[in-house]
């Protein structure tokens, strides 16, 4: 399925470029390994993209968006709903894609997919989201009324933690609203991409409307300097957000860059403790701690903070870590050795720093066979953490939950508002009133109340403010719509009715 491959499946796969609806057949100059995490072994290499092998998909999605941005509504919806349906039956096989090159376990392989999913639907209804309005008799004889119409061709840029839930934030609508799309997923772990488009090619995706490139800087740059690219789609962190941001609107594309992020549970002294327990190892050490809407930092009003570590530190005694593809492992590795070997490097300045290491990760046991040279952390909890430290101020990426004491809601939420980051935030409390007031008066844009990882459904939108966001345009969602496509205004008049002939039969779509 992925191009060449030799020996067993998990043994030198070769991945490489899907571009113009088939696998790239060229010779790269420059390559990257895949490794299994679980492991520290090599399973296969990737393609790194030159130049050529990104404007020849450029290319390629330029020649397919003459044809595709007259696609009917109807036929449309059809791959849609099609590409739905593959995806759904062969979600096992994408999660173990998943598991194998990221490392996450496979119950959460299947959510993340799943959470893609919801977007794919969602974008299944373009005849109605596409929808323009109407205003007839504007003046004496005119009406006027608008359309929504696609850019062409479109690059997304995605991150290794969510090869496959991150690329569906954005590529489902844009190519129901008539763009062709340019995908460049991480190098760490590229094969759900290029599943996904095989999978495009099973649903009848005209050849060209979705193409893969592999790749580096090299292939990044040259897609924001692209002409015939019109929009870029990132998720990372806040510096590359900015590069991209920077960059691609220099070029004159229309971007939204999704950065990094330091998100805070706020836990009132009120809230349900044990709860708020089982929240913060979730939302903590779920995929290691990779992800843009961990919870790193827990803000615990006192005079709850003893009594709510001593319950976190029972509950990750218990969880198993060990590879994704285990039954029983509830956490895997992180992604890469080096950036374990970062993760661990705020263990000890946190250490350095002077705050109480309540839980060391390090000392964590990990389950199964062949897992020595893996690239392993155990879940990591400190306590009396101060917002100078650098494992308060920096993102992390790893399953390191540092807990912030204060003395009120005000203190609190006052420590939120400084961060600049702002993705996502959580409160714990059963007061409504309270509630409410946070929602209000917190500067971020996801808010969770009794909800630690707030990412909105599909038909709302993603993204968050400050630090966390370049652009205006938020992910998925009717703004996703909008990002996709540009508005247009038509003011008519016509002199004399037109006229049909006769056709008695029952009409359709087509």
């Amino acid at each position: 399925m992925f191009g060449a491959v030799t020996g067993g499946p998990h043994l030198s796969k070769h991945i490489t470029h899907w571009i113009g609806g088939a696998a790239w057949t060229g010779t790269s100059e420059r390559r990257g390994d895949i490794y299994n995490p679980a492991t520290g072994k090599v399973t296969g290499t990737v393609d790194f993209a030159s130049v050529a092998e990104v404007d020849a998909a450029v290319g390629a999605a330029v020649e397919a968006f003459a044809s595709w941005r007259n696609a009917s509504l109807a036929k449309r919806s059809q791959v849609l709903f099609k590409f739905r349906e593959l995806l759904d039956a062969k979600k096992d096989e994408l999660a173990a894609i998943i598991v194998e090159e990221h490392g996450k376990v496979h119950s959460d392989a299947l959510g993340e997919i799943a959470r893609g999913q919801e977007v794919v639907e969602f974008a299944c209804g373009v005849p109605q989201l596409q929808k323009g309005g109407f205003s007839e008799q504007a003046s004496t004889g005119i009406d006027v009324y608008s359309i929504r119409q696609p850019l062409g061709p479109v690059a997304i840029i995605s991150p290794f933690n969510f090869p496959a839930m991150v690329p569906m934030w954005f590529f489902p609508l844009a190519i129901a609203t008539g763009n062709t799309v340019i995908l460049k997923p991480s190098e760490k772990d590229p094969s759900a991409a290029q599943f996904l488009a095989e999978l495009w090619k099973q649903a009848g995706l005209p050849d060209g409307v979705f193409n893969v490139v592999h790749g580096d800087k090299v292939s990044v740059d040259r897609l924001l300097e692209h002409p015939d690219v019109k929009s870029v789609s990132f998720v990372g962190s806040t510096p590359i957000a900015k590069y991209v941001y920077e960059n691609g609107t220099r070029y004159g594309k229309r971007v939204q860059a999704l950065g990094g992020a330091k998100n805070h549970m706020l836990v009132l002294p009120d809230a349900d403790l044990d709860l708020v327990a089982d929240a913060a190892v979730n939302a903590g050490f779920g995929a290691a701690g990779e992800r843009c809407m961990a919870i790193s930092a827990l803000v615990a009003v006192e005079p709850i903070a003893d009594e709510l570590i001593a319950k976190i530190k029972e509950r990750i005694a218990g969880l198993r870590v060990g590879a994704g593809c285990n039954a029983t492992s509830e956490m895997g590795p992180l992604v890469t050795r080096q950036h374990a070997d970062k993760v661990i490097s705020y263990v000890e300045a946190g250490v350095k720093e002077g705050a109480e290491l309540v839980v060391d990760g390090r000392l964590h046991p990990i389950d199964g066979d062949d897992t020595a040279d893996g690239f392993w952390l155990g879940p990591t909890l400190f306590d009396k953490v101060t917002p100078e430290m650098s494992i308060y101020t920096d993102e992390i990426f790893g399953p390191v939950l540092s807990v912030v004491r204060v003395e009120s809601y005000d203190e609190g939420l006052a420590l939120i508002n400084a961060n600049p980051y702002g993705n996502g935030t959580a409160i714990f409390t059963n007061d409504g009133g309270a509630a409410r007031k946070f929602q209000n008066e917190v500067e971020v844009g996801m808010v969770g109340i009794n909800v630690p990882i707030p990412v909105p459904v599909a038909y709302y939108s993603f993204g968050g403010w400050k630090a966390s966001l370049f652009g205006d345009t938020h992910a998925y969602g009717a703004e996703g719509v909008h990002f996709f496509t540009r508005g247009k205004v038509v003011t008519q008049r016509w002199l004399d009715p037109s006229h049909g002939g006769i056709n008695l039969g029952f009409p359709t779509n087509s």
